[in-house]
C-alpha cells in the first residue's frame, strides 16, 4: 500500500504531532499516511524531540534571525512531502507554497472559526479572547490553509463548553483534548482521499453530533473518541 508522505510543521511542544503519531500507531497498516519529516522554526521545539525519538527526519527552518536554516520549500521537496500538516506552527506560509499545496495543507485552530481567528490569534490569546467575549461555547476547527490566516475552507469543527469559573488555561486544556482526537482523524482522512478541498468548497463540512458539548462533560476520552468517530463515519 502506498501511503501519503506527510510533513508536520510545529513551533512548540508537539502534542498534536504526538496525537497524530499515536493514532497512526493505533491504525497500523490501515493508516493512510506516514509522517516522514517534522520541521520547526525553533531549535528547542519539543516537536523536534518527539520526532527524533521516533526516528523521524527533522529540519530546522530558516528565519530572519537564523538565515542558515533550511528553506521550507526545499525541505518539503527534499522529503517528497505530499501533505503538509500545521501543528502549532506560528509563522506565515509563503503564498507560493500555499498555492502549490492547495488542498494538501491543513491547520487546526483552538476556536470555532471564523470567530477568534486571524493574525495574532494563536495559543492562549485565543482562549483569553473567548473568555473576554462572554461566549459560552468554544471549540476546535480543522481547515484547509489558504492565503488568509484562519480563513481556509473548514473541514470539521467540534464544540467545547465554556464553564463558569474557567480561566484561559482550563479552557485551553478542554479544547486541546478535542484537538488530539479530531485532528489526527481528519489528517488520516485527507491523506486517504476521503476528504477533499472540492468537497469542502461544495459545503461538505463534517457535521458534529447534536449533543457534542455534553459529551465534553464526561472525563472518559472513550466517549469523545466514539462521538467523533461517529461524526466522521469511521
Amino acid at each position: 500500500m502506498t501511503r501519503t508522505r506527510i510533513g508536520v510543521l510545529a513551533s512548540g511542544g508537539g502534542t498534536n504531532l504526538q496525537a497524530i503519531l499515536d493514532y497512526f500507531d493505533e491504525l497500523g497498516e490501515r493508516r493512510a499516511g506516514d509522517v516522514t519529516v517534522v520541521a520547526s522554526d525553533r531549535a528547542e521545539a519539543g516537536a523536534l524531540m518527539r520526532a527524533r525519538a521516533r526516528g523521524i527526519a527533522t529540519g530546522l527552518l530558516a528565519t530572519p534571525r537564523r538565515p542558515e536554516g533550511s528553506a521550507l520549500d526545499v525541505l518539503l521537496a527534499n522529503h517528497d512531502v505530499e501533505l503538509v500538516v500545521l501543528a502549532g506552527y506560528l509563522r506565515r506560509i509563503p503564498s507560493e507554497l500555499v498555492t502549490r499545496y492547495a488542498g494538501r495543507m491543513l491547520n487546526v485552530h483552538p476556536a470555532l472559526l471564523p470567530s477568534f481567528g486571524g493574525p495574532g490569534m494563536y495559543g492562549i490569546r485565543v482562549h483569553e479572547a473567548v473568555l473576554a467575549s462572554g461566549a459560552t461555547v468554544s471549540g476546535a476547527t480543522v481547515h484547509f490553509v489558504d492565503e488568509e490566516y484562519d480563513r481556509g475552507p473548514i473541514i470539521a469543527q467540534w464544540p467545547v463548553p465554556v464553564l463558569s469559573g474557567d480561566d484561559s488555561h482550563a479552557l485551553a486544556a478542554r479544547v486541546l483534548r478535542v484537538e488530539h482526537v479530531l485532528y489526527p482523524r481528519v489528517v488520516n482522512a485527507v491523506a486517504g482521499g476521503r476528504i477533499t478541498l472540492e468537497r469542502c468548497r461544495a459545503g461538505g463540512r463534517i457535521a458534529r453530533s447534536a449533543d457534542a458539548e455534553f459529551i465534553m462533560f464526561s472525563p472518559k476520552d472513550a466517549c469523545l473518541v466514539e462521538a467523533i468517530d461517529r461524526a466522521l463515519d469511521l
